[in-house]
């Protein structure tokens, strides 16, 4: 199939706005016979600095990479179940946004599409909380596939 996605990064974080993401990911490479590169990103900073505070981070970093490795894990379970090949990569970092750790490691992976779940912020929670999505489209070179989660009403 010409124009096919062989290569899809998709990162996972346990959340269900991820597995929204993840879910998608699969259908798309169950259709085309593609690969799967779930990753989990450890964003290293705050537990950097957390030791300026008085505690080090040793054990909050341990914690963050067990957790990883069980995010990674159950999301390669829902993939076997799919019949799709997956492989996961625990990545740390201290540096950079999570959006830019994204998108090095689709580059170093060679994905040809990214698809990622995202939750639509706008307004002040975008600009508080920032957006990773917004970061991966900006710097991709590949597509990105945003599948939004329905929000909440509020009653």
């Amino acid at each position: 199939m010409a124009g096919a996605y062989k290569r899809i990064l998709v990162p996972v974080d346990g959340s269900a706005t991820a597995t929204a993401g993840l879910r998608e990911a699969l259908r798309i490479a169950k259709s085309m016979g593609a690969r799967v590169r779930l990753v989990f990103v450890i964003d290293e900073f705050p537990v950097v600095q957390s030791e300026t505070y008085g505690f080090t981070g040793v054990d909050l970093m341990r914690a963050l990479a067990d957790e990883g490795k069980i995010v990674l894990a159950r999301a390669g379970k829902l993939a076997a179940g799919k019949r799709v090949k997956a492989e996961s990569s625990l990545v740390r970092s201290a540096m950079g946004r999570v959006g830019e750790v994204i998108v090095r490691e689709a580059k170093k992976w060679r994905a040809d599409l990214i698809v990622m779940g995202t939750h639509g912020r706008r307004g002040l929670s975008h600009v508080v909380l920032g957006s990773d999505a917004e970061t991966v489209i900006r710097a991709s070179r590949v597509p990105v596939l945003l599948i939004r989660t329905a929000r909440r009403n509020a009653k």
